[in-house]
């Protein structure tokens, strides 16, 4: 089965193309005309899409004059899974954090997983018992940083290094650093946190690190990481599978 998986997100759109369950190709930062061209060059059998920004009734008018077979729009509240959900209100879960747990639980079955995603916010979401649990939602890196600058009067707008590993001194003898100092290292702080808490009640708990900015955690959070920047992609490709199969 050859599928088409669009991720519509807050800052870029991308798409990924498998053949069975591999990922042969990628792309993002996508305008719907480079997504037609795609579907048109692809010729996926199935197509399936999901967005946390804007409804996706025009995309999938689009696809279904391109694709022969389903288009699927990803409704978390009412979208067959391949998994439980055990949030409260479903119909407000974002798209991406439930395909994110769909594709976790599909790459370490019989184990709970904690869902890293680092990008516009940090998300950790829990998989445990078969099921969706829920999780934490905080700021971002670059929206902390847009933040401290855009709500204070003298603070000036910082980025983290443009290299990933580059060391974040504990201690900002100036104000840049200083800033660095609180969103990074705050942030790697956080998510150590919350995965100790987790680890403590979940023993065997694996951890699934995805994101914009999972470079940057992957060699701050000191433990054992799978790494999977299209966590995504691989569960709205799932979710379409168990879809079409049933």
């Amino acid at each position: 089965m050859r599928t088409l998986a669009l991720d519509i997100g807050n800052t870029a759109v991308k798409y990924g193309y498998f053949e069975a369950d591999a990922l042969v190709e990628l792309a993002a930062g996508q305008t719907a005309e480079q997504v037609r061209a795609a579907v048109q060059r692809l010729r996926p059998d199935h197509a399936v899409l999901a967005s946390v920004a804007e409804p996706t009734t025009a995309w999938a008018t689009e696809l279904k004059e391109l694709v022969a077979g389903e288009v699927l729009e990803f409704v978390p509240a009412t979208t067959p899974l391949p998994l439980g959900n055990t949030y409260a209100t479903p119909h407000t879960l974002g798209a991406d954090r439930l395909a994110a747990a769909v594709g976790a639980a599909w790459l370490l079955p019989q184990r709970p997983v904690v869902i890293v995603d680092a990008g516009t916010a940090i998300k950790c979401d829990l998989v445990a018992e078969g099921a969706f649990k829920g999780g934490s939602i905080s700021p971002g890196l670059a929206m902390r940083f847009r933040a401290l600058h855009a709500f204070t009067g003298r603070l000036p707008l910082v980025e983290k290094p443009a290299d990933e590993s580059a060391e974040i001194p504990l201690t900002g003898t100036d104000t840049q650093a200083a800033l660095r100092s609180g969103v990074l290292n705050g942030a790697v702080a956080e998510v150590r946190g919350m995965l100790t808490e987790y680890e403590a009640r979940f023993p065997g708990l694996a951890v699934v690190l995805a994101g914009g900015d999972a470079p940057f955690f992957r060699t701050r959070l000191k433990r054992p990481i799978f790494v999977v920047p299209e966590l995504v992609l691989l569960g709205l490709h799932r979710i379409l599978v168990h879809h079409v199969s049933t």
